[in-house]
């Protein structure tokens, strides 16, 4: 696996590949890598000659510089993990010059309104950041192919339709949430919790599962209602938020329309640590 940690190399390396006609995977990351990131990379090995991942903690979709601060970051132990997959060919370290080579700030994007539902109404300016470093990678990648987790379905909606309207050349593949074996999705903000609250910190999916249940047999009022007594009967947990929106537009529904794809969203803070989660709805 080669180490490519400054744009000038990578776009040495991407144009040897591309001139031997290989067909590139690619899937960015912000380190802390863990098995949901590497299912990430057994997708883009079934399609793809040639596998590239990319470790880049993006100052410019922080809105608390605290949150950038705590971030958790170790490249030799990211290195290592991917080298150990055997699942990426290459992986790409730039600097934050590589990125931002004036000014580290975000330009403004028009997602037609996915960027104000629910992540975004508490975290303004967060998705012009995630807009801003994607595309820019993609710029240097040239990827033929984008691998991105459905545990991050309104970024996931956000990055398609950034390439829809930039017209990147690049088809954009949704990855199924990658969960321990207890249910809870696999995330790096996981990394700070203890053990036995990894444990008890299934009931989110579980509550999912049953919103799953309930859903088309009781309305949408009386689901959020079980949800919210749901947790503020577990210690230690608060809910900031449930909703079920529309898969396309990402906007809150309280009504369910029979020709419309649904899906659950929940974030649950743990301990101080924020986790996020949701489920296509049958």
């Amino acid at each position: 696996m080669e180490v490519i940690k400054n744009k000038k190399t990578l776009q040495d390396f991407i144009e040897r590949q591309k001139e031997m006609g290989k067909k590139i995977g690619f899937a960015p990351t912000m380190g802390a890598l863990h098995k949901g990131h590497l299912s990430l990379y057994e997708e883009a090995r079934k399609d793809n000659d040639l596998v590239i991942s990319s470790i880049f903690v993006n100052p410019t979709q922080f809105n608390n510089p605290e949150d950038l601060e705590k971030y958790p970051r170790d490249i030799n132990r990211d290195i290592l993990i991917l080298k150990n997959s055997g699942l990426v060919d290459a992986v790409y370290i730039p600097e934050v010059a590589d990125i931002y080579p004036e000014k580290t700030e975000s330009q403004q994007y028009d997602f037609d309104g996915l960027e104000n539902e629910m992540e975004g109404k508490s975290r303004p300016g967060h998705f012009d950041g995630v807009g801003t470093v994607v595309e820019e990678l993609f710029r240097q990648v040239h990827p033929d192919n984008a691998y991105f987790g459905e545990k991050d379905f309104q970024q996931l909606a956000i990055i398609k339709k950034m390439v829809e309207k930039k017209h990147l050349p690049v088809k954009i593949i949704g990855v199924s949430i990658y969960r321990a074996e207890n249910g809870l999705a696999l995330s790096s903000r996981n990394q700070r919790l203890h053990e036995d609250r990894k444990e008890t910190s299934k009931v989110i999916f579980q509550t999912l599962n049953k919103v799953n249940d309930w859903f088309r047999t009781i309305t949408i009022p009386e689901i959020k209602e079980r949800v919210k007594d749901i947790f503020d009967h577990e210690h230690g947990m608060k809910l900031e938020y449930f909703l079920i929106a529309d898969e396309d537009t990402l906007k809150e529904t309280d009504f369910f329309y029979k020709d419309r794809s649904y899906r659950a969203f929940i974030v649950v803070v743990v301990d101080g640590v924020r986790l996020i989660d949701n489920l296509h709805l049958d």
